[in-house]
């Protein structure tokens, strides 16, 4: 195993109402936890403007070990807002728009046939709101059938209305459905490259990387989660194409946390994106570990995303299997089990328990990020 006194992280994290502030917020709750279960001290720093990727600095030290790690955040959060406060009917056309798309751009039946359960996620937010509309097309229809007079529809019709907008959506909101209308139009974005503000956001976040991978360290590590993997290898892609030797000298991990690449890569308009994860995957100086886990549905479990975009004959990302059961009290897990979004966000939170995976020492811990895929199903070793 390598041991890490200092190290560089660029975390792109996933489709979230989050900024930078927030995310450094919930790192330090799971530093916390996870100091607490390892019986090590975590410190953290302010955060600190650095272009696109603020950072904080996190101080972890044991009996024998300390580690500095300066954490870049690489988060979404100004178009995740801009999607998300447009007016419900744009959300609504704009999101429609988008699922067709992906359905005749050849997403559809790709994550049917490579993750059954993320082609459901897929078509779950649609189907609910088309429930909600047609639940409230049927209150009018049956109103009319009663035999009421024609202008009674001045009534039945705003009052179906009223209900699926203030009583069915906001229920509905409780799994997050318009927000996943938003998801689903940055996945075409991102698929496509033709966003013109995504695309700055890109060029923003990699120039902001490439200064911070000048800074000298032990370990170089590329974290990302969920839609957070998409953009990670857009970013990190687009600086291989204009810098092939750029991590020449460097030990760079490349961790993919409960990735979503495969949401944009396996739509038709993706080339370039399918293009940056052959190149990635090809880079000899990168190791990628995919991290998986059965009970999150909102991933491609167990499926080779270098193979499925075209690089079967490029080096596979070492798949990390882990269970979030084995990290969690009984009674936390039954709490999150069957909420499908917080069990996906589980992959960057605290753990209970000592388990084979804990994104906080993965990111600041003393060993290196590429050692936790020998910890398979097992526990790590004393730190």
């Amino acid at each position: 195993m390598n041991s890490v006194e200092k190290r560089v992280v660029l975390h792109f994290p996933g489709f979230e109402p989050l900024d930078a502030a927030a995310h450094r917020a919930r790192y330090a709750r799971s530093a916390k936890q996870s100091a607490s279960a390892w019986n090590y001290s975590a410190d953290l720093g302010e955060l600190e403007d650095f272009g696109a990727a603020p950072y904080f600095d996190v101080q972890t030290r044991g009996g024998a070990w300390e580690t500095h790690s300066r954490i870049h955040v690489l988060d979404h959060n100004e178009i995740v807002n801009r999607l998300n406060s447009r007016s419900l009917v744009v959300r609504l056309v704009m999101g429609y728009l988008a699922a067709l798309r992906v359905a005749f751009g050849g997403g559809l039946v790709g994550y049917f046939r490579h993750a059954w359960r993320f082609g459901l996620f897929f078509i779950f937010p649609f189907l609910l709101v088309v429930a909600g509309l047609l639940t409230s097309l049927l209150f009018v229809l049956l109103l009319r059938d009663v035999g009421l007079p024609s202008w009674s529809l001045l009534v039945t019709v705003p009052a179906a209305l009223a209900f699926f907008v203030y009583i069915y959506l906001p229920q509905a909101e409780r799994l997050h459905t318009l927000h996943l209308f938003s998801d689903w139009e940055l996945a075409v974005a991102m698929a496509a490259s033709n966003d013109a503000s995504v695309e700055r956001w890109i060029e923003a976040c990699a120039e902001s990387a490439r200064q911070a991978l000048d800074q000298p360290a032990d370990e170089y590590v590329i974290s990302s989660h969920s839609m957070g993997s998409s953009a990670a290898v857009h970013v990190i892609g687009l600086l291989l194409e204009r810098e092939p030797e750029l991590f020449a000298g460097k030990r760079v991990v490349f961790s993919t946390l409960g990735s979503a690449i495969l949401q944009c890569a396996l739509l038709r308009s993706a080339s370039r994106l399918r293009s940056r994860v052959g190149l990635i995957a090809r880079c000899d100086q990168i190791f990628w570990t995919d991290v998986h886990c059965l009970t999150d549905a909102i991933h491609f479990y167990k499926t080779r995303v270098a193979a499925v975009c075209g690089d079967a004959d490029a080096p596979q990302a070492t798949i990390l299997f882990i269970r979030f059961k084995t990290m969690l009290t009984g009674e936390h897990y039954r709490r999150i089990k069957t909420d499908f979004l917080r069990v996906h966000r589980q992959y960057v939170l605290g753990p209970d328990h000592r388990a084979s995976f804990d994104f906080t020492l993965m990111t600041a811990g003393p060993l290196s990020a590429a050692d936790f895929a020998g910890f398979t199903q097992s526990k790590m070793p004393p730190l």
